[in-house]
């Protein structure tokens, strides 16, 4: 295939460059996914932790919320500079602390919304048949509010793979890594930025799709109710 031509004098596309790098390529998308991966399975867990007190009371709620929005609005390269003397400059946790913090206040808050929006007659139901509250919880509550949990995880993991990219300015950027590498040559390479951009908005792509396929499978009646 030829390069699509630009008006510079470096084509807009070169398809001989993708051949050179795609190993490359490979390699970072899957350090962008790994990152991702796990900033989402640490704020999950915190998040799920921190709902289940908030549940029982409520004073500690709004302090979560409190903290978790104050966490999300500090600029991520600062969250990442503040880290780098303790964890270092190119640690993997230095990375995923902070890429995790920033889901906290939309997996909190979507958690908690989910339950309270639990029928009250199939909570007067449950407690009825003898469940305790922790059986209610997770057995009754948790699993209704799962479609509002799976709705915030897509937010979550989209802004996440968004946010991957900065990690570029630490040397574990994933996909970033080709964004600063084609705009700190001599010569803008255009190839580069687009193979950054474009994969990390296809990789955004296919994790919200099959997060909304994985949250239909999970929770079918909420298909049925949507339906009627």
């Amino acid at each position: 295939m030829f390069p699509v031509p630009s008006q510079g004098g470096r084509p807009l596309f070169e398809w001989r460059w993708v051949d050179r790098h795609f190993d490359e390529i490979l390699d970072r998308l899957g350090e962008h996914i790994a990152l991702t991966a796990a900033a989402l399975a640490i704020g999950l867990v915190v998040s799920v932790g921190v709902s289940v007190v908030s549940l029982r009371r409520r004073w500690f709620y709004v302090v979560a919320l409190s903290t978790a929005g104050s966490l999300y609005v500090i600029p991520s390269l600062g969250a990442f500079a503040v880290l780098v003397p303790f964890t270092g400059l190119t640690s993997f946790t230095t990375a995923v602390i902070p890429l995790a913090t920033y889901t906290l206040l939309i997996l909190i808050r979507n958690i908690v919304t989910g339950v309270e929006q639990v029928p009250k007659e199939v909570r007067e139901a449950a407690i009825g048949m003898g469940f305790t509250r922790s059986r209610l919880l997770w057995q009754v509550e948790l699993p209704l509010a799962l479609p509002v949990v799976m709705a915030g995880l897509r937010v979550a993991a989209v802004t996440t793979i968004g946010l991957v990219t900065v990690t570029s300015m630490l040397g574990k950027g994933g996909l970033g890594y080709f964004i600063r590498a084609g705009i700190q040559t001599a010569t803008p390479n255009p190839t580069s930025i687009i193979v950054g951009v474009g994969l990390s908005v296809v990789l955004a792509v296919v994790v919200d799709l099959l997060l909304w396929l994985g949250g239909r499978a999970l929770a079918p009646w909420s298909r049925k109710a949507a339906s009627r």
